[in-house]
């Protein structure tokens, strides 16, 4: 991916959920080896994107030490991460004005590729939608989705049939690109435990996961 089309992405962290089998506080505030999850999910992903912004709810002054915009839900009741990458796509469209597309993360994978972005833009050109799979399953949270999209999703949230990702990007032929385990480990494991949060803990102090 040229540098070009590095600036056309904003990236998209999603951190709106909350670790509600770990004490139901928010999960990206979580400390692996010490580093708040959103911080590991910021660092990885910032070098991939033009931009980037968090998406969460609350009082933004909770990530104020994170030095990246944080921006709500445009929508109403909890949607789940398609809330959160529709104010991403709305949050782009008014703030970068070279940008193209989002690409979205999750914030309790401490492991996703560092090549994500660059490997989701080549598979349909830097034009059309496209989602991670690995071990045989899709992850639609971790997509590329054109801003020309925006309104049809905001639609899709307005009719209230569904509020999961990946049954919105089915409608838009989604292209899924593989991505193969590193050290054996799927990259795309998230933490919602807290044996997940300790068995991450391990991988990070054996250096078994870049």
């Amino acid at each position: 991916m040229t540098p070009d089309q590095t600036q056309s992405i904003v990236g998209v962290v999603l951190a709106g959920g909350l670790a509600r089998r770990m004490g139901g506080n928010d999960k990206c505030l979580l400390r692996l080896n010490d580093e708040p999850l959103l911080r590991r999910a910021i660092v990885r992903l910032s070098p991939q994107v033009g931009s980037l912004v968090v998406s969460a709810n609350g009082a933004p002054a909770r990530y104020a030490e994170f030095e990246a915009p944080v921006i709500a839900d445009t929508v109403g009741g909890f949607a789940g991460p398609l809330a959160g990458m529709l104010a991403g796509m709305e949050w782009a469209r008014a703030n970068a004005p070279s940008a193209s597309a989002i690409a979205t993360v999750a914030v309790d994978t401490p492991f996703f590729p560092r090549d994500l972005v660059s490997r989701l833009s080549v598979a349909v050109d830097n034009r059309g939608v496209a989602a991670a799979m690995s071990e045989g399953r899709v992850h639609p949270v971790f997509a590329l989705i054109p801003l020309a999209l925006a309104d049809d999703l905001a639609a899709f949230l307005a009719a209230g049939r569904s509020f999961k990702a990946g049954d919105w990007l089915s409608g838009h032929d989604a292209v899924n690109v593989r991505f193969d385990k590193v050290a054996g480990i799927d990259p795309f494991f998230n933490i919602n435990t807290p044996d997940d949060l300790a068995w991450a803990e391990t991988m990070v102090a054996t250096c078994a996961i870049p």
